[in-house]
C-alpha cells in the first residue's frame, strides 16, 4: 500500500463497514478485480476528514457504514468490461432496472478515471447507533437510477430527510457530494486531485 494510504478502520474509530466490490453482492454480481480483501482504503487525509463527519454523525446519534473508499484503476477497468458485456440479467433488476449496461457510464455512475482511484472519495451510508439498523435512504448503494439522485422524485419525506442529515454531516465535515449518487462524497482538498492509483487492496 502507499504510505499515505491506510486502512480506514485503523484510523477512523467506530465505524462499520461493508466493501461490496470484495463481494458477490455488487453490480457486476462477483468479486471485482483489485479487491483482495473485505477492507476500506483511503488517505490519511480522508480519515480524518472521516473522523469528524462520525463525531458529527453521532451528535446526531448516527454511525457511519462504509461501502467503498480507494478504488484501484483495474477495479474501474473491470467495470467497463463488464459494461461493453451482453446482458445476463443477474443484477439488472437491483443495480440497473430501467438503464442499460452500456450507459453507465454516460449516464454518470461509473467514470473511466473514477476519483475514488485518487484515494479521497468514499461510498456511504448512515446507521442508528441505538438500534444498528441502517437508515432508510429511498434507494440501496449502486442503484444506478435517477432515484439516487439528490433532489430526486419518487422517495418519502423522511428519506429525502435522511439524504440530507448524510449531506449536512459530510458537508461540514470537508467533503463535496455527488449529484448523481446520494452515498458518493470526495474530500473538497484532495492530496492526489491528478493521481489514480492502481495497488491491490490486500
Amino acid at each position: 500500500m502507499k504510505s499515505d494510504f491506510v486502512f480506514v478502520d485503523e484510523l477512523v474509530s467506530g465505524i462499520r463497514w461493508d466493501a461490496k466490490y470484495a463481494t458477490w453482492d455488487n453490480f457486476t454480481g462477483k468479486p471485482v478485480d483489485g479487491y483482495a480483501a473485505n477492507r476500506i482504503v483511503g488517505t490519511r487525509a480522508l480519515c480524518a476528514a472521516l473522523e469528524k463527519a462520525r463525531e458529527n454523525a453521532a451528535s446526531l446519534g448516527f454511525g457511519l457504514l462504509l461501502w467503498d473508499g480507494y478504488r484501484p484503476q483495474c477495479a474501474v477497468d473491470c467495470f467497463l468490461r463488464w459494461s461493453k458485456q451482453p446482458e445476463d440479467g443477474r443484477t439488472k433488476q437491483k443495480h440497473y432496472p430501467n438503464i442499460d449496461r452500456s450507459e453507465i457510464i454516460e449516464k454518470g455512475y461509473v467514470a473511466a478515471k473514477s476519483g475514488h482511484s485518487r484515494g479521497s472519495a468514499i461510498d456511504l451510508t448512515l446507521y442508528h447507533l441505538a438500534s444498528g439498523t441502517l437508515v432508510p435512504m429511498g434507494g440501496d448503494f449502486d442503484l444506478m437510477d435517477s432515484v439516487s439522485h439528490h433532489g430526486a422524485h419518487g422517495i418519502s419525506q423522511a428519506e429525502a430527510r435522511n439524504r440530507q442529515y448524510l449531506c449536512s454531516i459530510m458537508e461540514a465535515s470537508g467533503f463535496l457530494s455527488y449529484a448523481c449518487e446520494w452515498w458518493h462524497y470526495s474530500l473538497k482538498h484532495e492530496p492526489y486531485p491528478n493521481t489514480y492509483f492502481d495497488f491491490l487492496i490486500a
